[in-house]
C-alpha cells in the first residue's frame, strides 16, 4: 500500500521550516494521540504516520534524501548484505561515484593492482656541473618486476583469477539505514582477484627488492632544488600493474671560490692597496675554466664590482647567460718591514686627507659638525 506524502501528511509546504515542520506535528500528534483517542484505530494509525513524517523532515538528511528519492529512501533501511537493486541505497553509491570518481584509490576495484609508488632522490651536484650539464649515473634501491612469475605474483606465471568474495570489483558494499558503505574486498585487498599460488620468489607481490643503475641528464642553467622526473622508473606496481615515477631532487655543493644568485655568479677577490690606489690589472678565473684578465683604475675602493657580461650561469632552456661580479677586496698589508713602514709613514706625512682620502674628509667633517651642535 502506497505511503502519503510526508509533507502532505504534517500539512506543510515541501519548502516549510523546521519550526513549521515542529509547529505542525505538535499540533497533529496532540489531536490523534492515543490518549486522546482510546480504541480509534484510525486516529492510532494517523498519529504514527505523523510521528514517522516528523522524524524524517526534521533530520536534515534524512530530509534531503527523501526529496530526492521518496520512500524509496527507506524501504530497505535495516537490510543486509548488497540490498535490491534500484532504490536509494543503490542510488546514493551511484551519486557517491559521480561525485568522487576514482578518489581514494578506487581504480583498484576495477580488477587490477594499484599503481608502484613515487620515489625520491636526493643528487648532490657541483656549481660546475650545474654551469657545463652533463650526464651521471645514479643507484636507486626500489623494486622490480619479479622475473619467476613476470610480475604477476602466481607461480609459474599463472594468472590471476577472479576473485569469490567480490567478483571482480575489488570493492564490497554493506548497507547501514538508508546509507550504503563501500570499501575494499578484503579477501583480494582491493585488487579484483586472487593468487591461488603465490611466486616462491616474491611471495605473490609480482615485485622483489632490487637497485636500479639509471643514467640522469642534468641539463645546464639548473638551480638548487630542481626536479627531475623520470616516468616509470619508480616502483614496480603490484602483479605486474604500471610502475612509478622517480623523482630526482637536486642540491648544490657550496663552490670555494664563487657565490651564486639566480643566473649570475660573484667572486671576491683580494687586490693589494697598491693596487688599489696605483691601479693596475689582475687575472681572475671563470666557470668555463678559463682566466679573464680585469683592469683596476686608480683609486678603487674595497667592494667595488667590476661586471663580466655573460660570464655567469646558463639560463635553464635559454641560450642567454647571466653576468659575473668580481669584487674587489683591498687588503691591508701585514708583517711589514721596518723599511716599509718608514716609506708608510712618509706617505702618511704629505697625505692631504681632504685630496687622499675624501671618506675619511667627508666622515670627521660630520663628526665636527655633531660635536658643535651638542654644544651649543
Amino acid at each position: 500500500m502506497a505511503k502519503d506524502d510526508f509533507y502532505a501528511t504534517l500539512g506543510v509546504a515541501r519548502d516549510a521550516s523546521a519550526d513549521d515542520l515542529k509547529k505542525s506535528y505538535r499540533k497533529l500528534a496532540m489531536q490523534y494521540h492515543p490518549d486522546r483517542n482510546p480504541d480509534d484505530k484510525k486516529a492510532e494509525k494517523k498519529f504514527k504516520d505523523v510521528s514517522e513524517a516528523y522524524d524524517v523532515l526534521k533530520d536534515d538528511q534524512k530530509r534531503a534524501a527523501y526529496d530526492r528519492f521518496g520512500h524509496d529512501a527507506f524501504e530497505q533501511a535495516g537490510a543486509g548484505g548488497h540490498g535490491g537493486g534500484g532504490g536509494f541505497a543503490s542510488g546514493f553509491a551511484d551519486v557517491f561515484d559521480e561525485m568522487f570518481g576514482d578518489f581514494g584509490g578506487r581504480q583498484a576495484g576495477q580488477g587490477g593492482a594499484g599503481k608502484g609508488s613515487d620515489l625520491r632522490f636526493n643528487m648532490e651536484i657541483s656549481l660546475e656541473q650545474a654551469f657545463n650539464g652533463n650526464k651521471t649515473d645514479i643507484r636507486v634501491p626500489t623494486s622490480a618486476a619479479c622475473d619467476e612469475c613476470s610480475g604477476t605474483g602466481a607461480a609459474g606465471g599463472a594468472a590471476p583469477v577472479t576473485c569469490d568474495t567480490c567478483h571482480g570489483h575489488g570493492r564490497v558494499r554493506a548497507q547501514s539505514g538508508f546509507f550504503t558503505v563501500e570499501r575494499a574486498c578484503p579477501a583480494c585487498g582491493g585488487q579484483g582477484t586472487v593468487i591461488k599460488t603465490p611466486c616462491s620468489n616474491c611471495g605473490g607481490q609480482g615485485r622483489v627488492h632490487h637497485e636500479k643503475r639509471l643514467s640522469v641528464n642534468i641539463p645546464q642553467g639548473v638551480e638548487d632544488g630542481t626536479r627531475i622526473r623520470l616516468a616509470g622508473e619508480g616502483e614496480a606496481g603490484l602483479r605486474g600493474a604500471p610502475p612509478g615515477d622517480l623523482y630526482i631532487f637536486l642540491s648544490l655543493k657550496p663552490h670555494r671560490l664563487f657565490q651564486r644568485d639566480g643566473a649570475d655568479i660573484y667572486c671576491r677577490v683580494p687586490i693589494s692597496m697598491a693596487t688599489a690606489s696605483l691601479g693596475g690589472t689582475l687575472e681572475v678565473p671563470t666557470l668555463e675554466g678559463k682566466m679573464v684578465r680585469v683592469t683596476i683604475p686608480e683609486g678603487t675602493p674595497t667592494g667595488h664590482q667590476f661586471r663580466l657580461k655573460n660570464k655567469g650561469m646558463p639560463i635553464l632552456r635559454s641560450s642567454a647567460r647571466g653576468d659575473m661580479f668580481i669584487q674587489a677586496m683591498v687588503e691591508t698589508p701585514v708583517n711589514l718591514t721596518e723599511k716599509q713602514k718608514e716609506l708608510l709613514k712618509e706617505f702618511e706625512e704629505e697625505s692631504s686627507t681632504e685630496h687622499h682620502s675624501p671618506q675619511a674628509h667627508g666622515f670627521f667633517n660630520k663628526v665636527k659638525e655633531l660635536w658643535e651642535d651638542l654644544k651649543e
